[in-house]
């Protein structure tokens, strides 16, 4: 006798296998390529912090740090779930699939949140905890339910979040914030606009269908690559103040001139060649991944072993303000 096989929902099977088998869909909810990078920038911000961490708590940090970024990035698909049935782009993400409900979503996003707070103010110390939550506070709330869905400066003012990791992961390592963390905030925050703006080029008709206002939708293509470039060259010469202020070397002061160069040339070309080849916008945002990542790894690199004396201007500047307030 022949049988036909039944499919089975997920929500059928005992929990124990249900949890096993959608864990990567968990994983997937946390936005784990997002993350990365702020877990990286966050470690950066810690490992440059005056003094010395114990590689423990600096690890601890370093994963309540991720824990948060996940959280961020989880609550933000559950409320996003409905404009991400409609877009190409996010239409295979967990919940529009089906394979993790929106309730739990929203209770996975809120426990890791929680969680990753908690630990950060236990083990390391309350500033930067009260950091992360403003964090992802900022990204959930201000970003995805108020900002993102009203206005095409939402990358702009929403990107505040994303700058945040190498602050704290200062914090985590000092308990206060100094002025080179407060440099690398508005590094990434420049970086930001461009980066997501070339992502949205050339997806502005998915963006539509949405009703999401990104910038190409509200104000064109022609616009949106003269802001790109705008804000590209205001970021070369910020990205050379960690040179100027001394707490970073020849090594990151010639990888800034360099990839700085590029990046302009990049945006310029785009704003040049217009609809000529949407493979421009395509090289831009994958270039601006590898200029983010190699400006902090060059970052990183002139820092390792080299724990700068308190004369540096950053320093001093940083020494003022402190003796000032006592």
């Amino acid at each position: 006798m022949k049988t036909t096989a039944v499919p089975v929902s997920h929500l059928q099977l005992p929990s124990g296998i249900r949890l096993s088998a959608r864990f990567p869909d968990f994983i997937t909810l946390m936005k784990p390529r997002v993350m990365l990078l702020a877990v990286f920038t966050a470690l950066v911000g810690l490992i440059i912090a005056p003094g010395h961490l114990d590689p423990l708590l600096g690890s601890i940090a370093i994963l309540g740090i991720a824990a948060g970024a996940g959280a961020a990035g989880v609550l933000n698909m559950w409320y996003d779930a409905d404009i991400d049935r409609v877009m190409p782009r996010t239409a295979r993400r967990p919940i529009p699939r089906g394979t993790v409900s929106r309730v739990e979503a929203l209770a996975f996003g809120l426990v890791l949140a929680a969680s990753a707070v908690a630990v950060l103010g236990l083990a390391l110390n309350v500033f930067a905890a009260a950091l992360l939550a403003f964090a992802i506070f900022f990204y959930v709330v201000v970003y995805t339910m108020w900002l993102k869905r009203r206005t095409p400066q939402n990358i702009v003012i929403g990107g505040a979040s994303g700058a945040l990791p190498p602050v704290i992961g200062w914090a985590a390592a000092t308990g206060d914030i100094g002025l080179e963390p407060l440099i690398l905030f508005l590094i990434i925050f420049l970086w930001t606009p461009p980066h997501f703006w070339a992502l949205s080029l050339n997806r502005s008709e998915e963006y539509a269908l949405a009703g999401i206002p990104m910038l190409p939708v509200v104000a064109g293509r022609a616009a949106t690559t003269r802001q790109i470039l705008i804000y590209s060259v205001l970021l070369v010469p910020i990205s050379l103040l960690p040179w100027a202020l001394g707490f970073a070397g020849t090594i990151y002061a010639a990888t800034a001139v360099v990839s700085g160069a590029i990046l302009v040339a990049l945006t310029f070309r785009l704003h040049r060649r217009g609809d000529a080849d949407h493979r421009d916008a395509s090289r831009l945002f994958v270039f601006s991944i590898f200029y983010l990542f190699v400006l902090f790894a060059a970052l990183l690199g002139d820092h390792s072993g080299d724990r700068r004396s308190s004369t540096s201007p950053a320093q001093t500047i940083s020494t003022s303000v402190q003796a000032d307030e006592v």
